[in-house]
């Protein structure tokens, strides 16, 4: 009844435990956009139907790859770095036997260089995750893409566990990657910016996060997170700006 999909690449270091956690689906259909380490083989050990692909049209494009290849009628997404927990476990099998029309968001908690976040806009964050197959598709951003679905939508009790940005290396990687994608996706969309407005909207990504949302009563990683964010949007806006300046 449960396809579990997922894209990878070098994941190595945390696909197991994702794999181990959805390891009670009917079917898990890994993409993964070339690897040059374990990953590929992890997930074959663990019987996942593998796909690779030379190219990366995006997390949109490429998450929807995955579902193409989905047979059961009960489709789960997950990220590489998620966990399923037992409670998660026993009421996705529930709704699922109950078989109703509907989509379902999941809160997920998620962990930041080892701490789980508490606020920082980082909780509640509801994700939509289970769904039928024939009724929902990815959005094609290159990156934050969100799942467009014709069913009503209910939010089940227990929590994805998301385990990001293990050390500040990969926070910084992801700094640049993400910032990259954001600003080629509003580039296509004709926006533009500027320094000025990178500048003013990477502090309004600060105070967001660190003040609107609380962020402070995270802690000192409350603070790391909102200045990442910060950084995120700066270079997003800036790179933009660059790009909008060599279109011309």
């Amino acid at each position: 009844m449960l396809s579990v999909i997922i894209i990878t690449k070098n994941e190595a270091h945390a696909i197991a435990d994702c794999l181990h956690s959805a390891a009670w689906a009917d079917e898990i259909i890994v993409v993964d956009s070339g690897s040059s380490d374990d990953t590929v083989n992890i997930c074959k050990q663990f019987g996942a139907n593998v796909t690779t692909t030379q190219d990366w049209p995006g997390f949109g494009a490429q998450k929807n790859r995955a579902l193409a290849l989905a047979t059961q009628p009960w489709v789960l997404s997950l990220d590489a770095d998620e966990r399923i927990s037992t409670e998660l476990q026993m009421e996705i099998k529930r709704v699922i036997a109950e078989n109703v029309d509907m989509s379902y968001r999941m809160p997920r908690s998620s962990s930041y260089c080892g701490q789980f976040m508490q606020h920082s806009g980082w909780s509640p964050d509801y994700v939509t995750r289970l769904f039928k197959r024939d009724h929902a598709r990815f959005s094609d951003d290159l990156v934050h893409e969100r799942l467009v679905t014709t069913h009503v939508c209910a939010t089940l009790k227990n929590a994805i566990l998301h385990i990001s940005y293990v050390n500040l290396e990969e926070v910084l990687d992801k700094v640049n990657r993400y910032s990259t994608d954001g600003a080629l996706m509003s580039l296509a969309r004709g926006r533009s910016s500027s320094l000025g407005s990178a500048v003013a909207h990477g502090v309004w990504a600060f105070i967001r996060t660190y003040f609107l949302r609380l962020g402070f009563l995270d802690g000192k990683m409350g603070f790391v997170l909102a200045v990442s964010n910060a950084e995120t949007t700066y270079y997003r806006y800036l790179k933009l700006a660059f790009l909008r300046q060599n279109s011309q």
